[in-house]
């Protein structure tokens, strides 16, 4: 096991936990394996079918990175990332990846989800789908460093497992915890960034003030609320920032911040049963936008849409979003990532798909 998270390299593995979509009591089990490892640093790697053990839900898609429902790692060594990042080897190779719905499929599905909408089932949808190749994935590290230069992502993480390789450049954060502070961070709101400086200008102004964005973006506002107040201490659930535009080297984003405090019993397995999955990769309401979309959906998120961080010694951590992540099964030999959007009464299917193209773009560049 080698993996970078933040500013830390993470390598060998004294103590794991791995459970998967047969195993019962699993916040039991991540609980005590917590408990007896309380003094030491875990990384955690959370699929998004763990929601499957939170509700009454099921996955019957098919399942095609096949990562366990859960993977918590006590690490053997934790050393600056320059020490991993100084040994790359410089080869690279071309991945021709294929989308599994073509423009028109998209376009079909996005219809009848918004039908869903109108008819007032949901308020707010999360559609994702998957892009895939066979091919052997040889220098991984090159690839990651590639994605690195070309999306500047803060919540970027490397991770080489047993029998999967993540590359991930993640702009969003699900949630941190610092103390008794809770800080959750959801993105709804995505423009192409420009050359031309007073064009890139004006992509921020748009998105700032775009109507069916803003309204994405309150919508999960309110969700992750409704999420923090199952744990947070009476009255201290918070907005802090609202729609806010933050650019990032290919993107911008509309990113919204609502914290909350907690008190010191709080469980872990208590933060993420009441949070996950996260609201911008569900929707509203989430339980019913969940079932909807495993109907849409032909693929299994897997780790998408799920979690990856580090809890320290202290019992802080840290979480964040999985998107725009690269996933390597090493038995299949195949790489996948997935990308999506949020739909709502006002969405357009055709901007919709432009949306996802713009999300995938510089996984697919960095793979030319």
């Amino acid at each position: 096991m080698r993996t970078i998270i933040g500013e830390n390299y993470y390598d060998g593995i004294k103590a794991e936990l791995i459970l998967t979509h047969k195993d019962e009591n699993v916040f039991i089990r991540l609980e005590d394996f917590l408990i007896k490892y309380k003094h030491e640093t875990k990384l955690f790697f959370i699929s998004y079918d763990l929601k499957n053990k939170i509700e009454n839900l099921s996955s019957n898609n098919k399942d095609q990175t096949q990562f366990p429902l859960l993977h918590c790692i006590v690490p053997n060594k934790i050393l600056p990332k320059e020490e991993f990042e100084n040994s790359n080897p410089t080869k690279n190779s071309t991945f021709n990846f294929k989308p599994e719905f073509n423009k028109q499929e998209y376009i079909a599905k996005i219809k009848k989800i918004k039908h869903h909408i109108q008819q007032g089932d949901i308020y707010e949808t999360n559609f994702c789908y998957s892009w895939s190749t066979n091919q052997k994935l040889e220098n991984s590290f090159l690839l990651y460093q590639r994605l690195k230069a070309l999306t500047q992502a803060p919540f970027s993480v490397y991770a080489e497992l047993k029998d999967h390789i993540i590359l991930s450049v993640s702009p969003e954060r699900f949630i941190k915890k610092r103390g008794n502070q809770l800080i959750s961070e959801p993105i709804k709101g995505t423009a192409k960034r420009k050359n031309d400086k007073a064009a890139d200008q004006a992509q921020i102004k748009l998105l700032a003030s775009d109507p069916k964005e803003r309204a994405e973006n309150i919508m999960i506002v309110d969700l992750v609320r409704n999420d923090l107040s199952k744990v947070a201490i009476k009255n201290s659930v918070s907005v802090k920032e609202l729609c806010k535009i933050y650019s990032f080297k290919n993107i911008h984003q509309m990113i919204s911040k609502v914290t909350c405090t907690v008190s010191e019993d709080v469980s872990f397995s208590a933060i993420l049963k009441a949070l996950f999955p996260m609201g911008s990769m569900t929707g509203v309401p989430k339980i019913r936008s969940m079932k909807l979309m495993e109907t849409y959906e032909e693929t299994q998120r897997g780790l998408y849409s799920g979690s990856i961080g580090v809890m320290q010694p202290n019992g802080d951590f840290d979480l964040n979003v999985v998107i725009r992540t690269i996933i390597y099964n090493k038995s299949k030999e195949s790489l996948s990532f997935s990308v999506g959007g949020a739909i709502t009464i006002d969405s357009s299917p055709e901007k919709e798909y432009q949306e996802t193209l713009t999300k995938a773009e510089a996984l697919l560049k960095a793979c030319q």
